[in-house]
C-alpha cells in the first residue's frame, strides 16, 4: 500500500510540474483517482480510416475512366459520402502491420462497403472504435465502478475494477477488466467478437482481438485515449492509435437516444415484406 500512494504522489507531483494549473483543476473521486464522469466526445477523422489517407471522392470506390470515381449504390450520395484526408492516428505512422491475407480483406471490404458495413447495418461498434465514432459517450464513474453508455445504437460497457476472471462468451463490446496505473486508467478488452470493424474503410479484426487501452487525464476537459491493439490471427505486430478526448461543455450535454436498429429494419428486412417497397 506504501508503495502504490508513493507512486501515486510522484504522477501527481510530475502533473503539477508540467502542468500546474492543469493538473490541480483535475476532478478527483474520494479515493485521489482522476474523475471522468461526464460527457465526452473525439473529434477526427479515425471513423472514417485508422490509417493516414487523402480525401477521396466516396466511401465506396470503382474504376473510372482515367481515375477511380464513387461506386454506383454510393453515388448519389455526393459530398455526404465523401471521405476527408487525415494523417492517420496510428502511433509512428504508417499503416495497420496486416498480413497480406488481411490487407487484401480489408482492401476488398472497402470495395464492399455497402454491403458489408458493420456500421450500415447499426451493429454495436465494438472496442476501440465506440471511443471514435463521431457521437458522444458518457462515463459513470465512482471510487469502486466505471460505466460507458454509448450514444451509438444504445451501446454499453461495465468496467470491471475487481477482474471476475475472464468472459465466458464474445459480444459485441467485448469483457473489460480495468486498474489503476497512477493517474491513467488501463483497460484490458477480451472476448470481442469478429464482427466489428476498425474504421469505415474496412479495417478489420478476428475474434482474438486484444485491446489495451489507457485513459489519461491532462486537464478538467481532455482525455489523452490510447489503444494498443493485438491480434495474432490478421497482424503480424501489436500496433498503437492515440488521440484526445473532449469533454462535452455545454450545460444540456447529454446523450440523445439513437438506438438505430429500427432505422435499419427496411434495408435489411425489406424484402421479406408480403408487398415489398422499391428498393
Amino acid at each position: 500500500m506504501k508503495a502504490s500512494v508513493g507512486v501515486f504522489v510522484s504522477v501527481v507531483a510530475l502533473l503539477l510540474a508540467v502542468n500546474p494549473v492543469a493538473a490541480q483543476d483535475i476532478p478527483r473521486l474520494a479515493d485521489g483517482h482522476p474523475d471522468m464522469s461526464g460527457i465526452w466526445q473525439v473529434l477526427n477523422e479515425a471513423n472514417y480510416d485508422l490509417e493516414p489517407h487523402m480525401a477521396r471522392h466516396s466511401l465506396q470506390m470503382r474504376e473510372g475512366p482515367v481515375n477511380p470515381v464513387p461506386a454506383i449504390p454510393t453515388l448519389r450520395m455526393g459530398a455526404v459520402g465523401a471521405v476527408p484526408g487525415s494523417l492517420g492516428v496510428i502511433v509512428g505512422g504508417g499503416k495497420i502491420p496486416y498480413t497480406a491475407e488481411a490487407r487484401a480483406l480489408k482492401e476488398e471490404n472497402m470495395a464492399e462497403w455497402i454491403d458489408r458495413s458493420p456500421e450500415v447495418k447499426c451493429y454495436m461498434p465494438g472496442v476501440p472504435r465506440a471511443t471514435y465514432m463521431p457521437m458522444p459517450f458518457q462515463i459513470i464513474q465512482s471510487e469502486t465502478d466505471v460505466f460507458i453508455a454509448y450514444q451509438f445504437a444504445g451501446a454499453v460497457r461495465d468496467i470491471y475494477m475487481d477482474n471476475p476472471g475472464p468472459s465466458q462468451v464474445d459480444s459485441w463490446m467485448g469483457w473489460s477488466v480495468g486498474n489503476w496505473e497512477g493517474d491513467t486508467l488501463v483497460v484490458d478488452v477480451t472476448g470481442l467478437l469478429d464482427g466489428t470493424w476498425f474504421d469505415r474503410a474496412g479495417s478489420h479484426h478476428s475474434t482474438q482481438l486484444h485491446v489495451v487501452e489507457r485513459y489519461t487525464m491532462i486537464s478538467p476537459d481532455h482525455i489523452d485515449y490510447e489503444a494498443t491493439i493485438e491480434d495474432p490471427v490478421v497482424l503480424t505486430e501489436p500496433f498503437t492509435i492515440k488521440m484526445p478526448i473532449y469533454r462535452r461543455i455545454e450545460e444540456n450535454a447529454r446523450l440523445m437516444d439513437f438506438r438505430c436498429v429500427e432505422f435499419v429494419e427496411e434495408l435489411l428486412f425489406g424484402e421479406w415484406r408480403r408487398t415489398p417497397l422499391p428498393r
